[in-house]
């Protein structure tokens, strides 16, 4: 989701909730704790050289559950933000944290803005050798790898 989109969204809301892919909800009561502009200049196993950009939002939670942000409120947040650092209509990441620090891209389902989970990946398959068709075999197949059958 780019930032304009999530702007627009939020201004037709009463009340925003965070839930993860699996349907778990974030606490009503969570913080925006930072909001920037996050640049990551690299080289893939490949040898390109990438950059990516994104708009981050933390999210965190404390005891004060009666600490309710309005969708008005975070608009107001990200439009300071947009001031400080002139933001471009980038997408959106998510830091939470878990077990770890989590990085989530976002979605909305018309209900909930839904953190999908990150992954990494081989940026250049085609120098890596990597095969882009993906090998099917039966779940059983698995199973057995982990002497789970």
């Amino acid at each position: 989701m780019k930032l304009l989109e999530l702007k627009n969204i939020l201004k037709t809301l009463s009340k925003i909730s965070f839930q993860f892919e699996n349907g778990l909800h974030i606490p009503q009561h969570f913080h925006i704790t930072e909001v920037g502009v996050i640049t990551k200049d690299f080289i893939d196993c490949g040898g390109e050289v990438r950059h990516e950009k994104v708009i981050n939002f933390q999210l965190w939670y404390s005891n004060d559950t009666n600490h309710i942000l309005k969708p008005s409120k975070i608009i107001d947040i990200i439009e300071l933000s947009e001031k400080q650092f002139s933001f471009e209509n980038l997408d959106i990441e998510v830091e939470y944290q878990n077990d770890t620090i989590g990085k989530y891209d976002v979605s909305y389902n018309g209900n909930n803005f839904v953190l999908i989970n990150k992954m990494t990946d081989c940026l250049s398959k085609d120098k890596c050798g990597i095969s882009q068709v993906k090998i099917k075999k039966p779940l059983s197949y698995f199973w057995k790898q982990f002497k789970l059958l």
